[in-house]
């Protein structure tokens, strides 16, 4: 275990999820340190995620049943506007990605996952020391607050979607519809329906994990940075922060929007016919 105080021990703390899981000793509880992480193993789950990513679903869930109370025909406040302008950017990504005219819950799944995401993801800009710090004076041994920096949320997120491939697959083409098209590519021959099912089915699944490892991917490796700048001088640190924190108020709609935009071509995908 790293030394208190030390550099090591500053990147673990920071980089550490609140753990509540099922220790061989010490039954339920929320672990102290990285041991009693590594004890829990599977049978675990990370409070922080889960607090932060419920936060910003209550928060989207409130902007927008907010705009939609004070909606005017007449000049628009600036929620309203703001509310306008995700819908419309939404509707672009749909238009450019869904053939054909998508379903209102299609739209919504869209909405939903690009405002989402960018809630969690603009997260980020909180100063790196401020929850962990405050969160150790209380008592609490670890503290992270941007979702999209555990794997174990993206992955959620995007197994989310994949339930929707396989929802609207199966209502659209109608189950044998769907087992007949994973089972005839891409050898077209009957002979090969074993080996064509497993390989589409290998190609299902690796859909929602390149959407869940290439948005932690990112995001992550943007927290480690912000965590080495935090170990540098004073006066080093403002000169390289500034910059990098530019830098992700382009990537943090970015990761939302790439999300957003391979999540509607597979549900458009569920929707065509081979």
């Amino acid at each position: 275990m790293a030394e208190k105080g030390s550099a090591e021990y500053y990147i673990q703390h920071h980089l550490t999820n609140l753990t509540f899981g099922r220790h061989p000793e010490l039954g339920w509880t929320v672990a102290q340190n990285q041991e009693q992480i590594e004890a829990m193993g599977f049978m675990s789950i990370h409070l922080d995620t889960m607090l932060w990513s419920w936060l910003m679903g209550l928060l989207f869930i409130g902007l927008f049943m907010l705009a939609s109370r004070r909606v005017t025909v007449g000049v628009p406040g600036g929620l309203q506007n703001f509310v306008e302008m995700v819908l419309e950017y939404v509707g672009g990504i749909l238009k450019d990605t869904f053939n054909g005219r998508p379903s209102a819950t299609i739209g919504a799944i869209a909405l939903t996952l690009f405002f989402w995401i960018l809630l969690m993801n603009t997260l980020k800009l909180v100063p790196i020391d401020y929850f962990p710090y405050s969160a150790e004076l209380l008592g609490i041994p670890y503290f992270k607050i941007v979702p999209t920096t555990d794997i174990n949320g993206t992955l959620g997120i995007s197994f989310g979607v994949l339930l929707f491939i396989i929802y609207y697959s199966i209502k659209v083409k109608g189950a044998v519809g769907y087992a007949k098209e994973l089972s005839s590519m891409p050898f077209a021959h009957w002979l090969f329906a074993p080996i064509n099912f497993v390989l589409e089915v290998i190609a299902l699944l690796v859909k929602p994990v390149t959407l869940a490892f290439r948005l932690f991917g990112n995001m992550y490796a943007g927290e480690v940075i912000f965590v080495l700048i935090a170990l540098m001088p004073f006066y080093l640190q403002f000169i390289a922060d500034v910059p990098w924190a530019i830098f992700h108020l382009l990537v943090i709609p970015l990761q939302a929007f790439i999300f957003t935009v391979l999540s509607v071509v597979y549900l458009n995908q569920a929707h065509e016919d081979h």
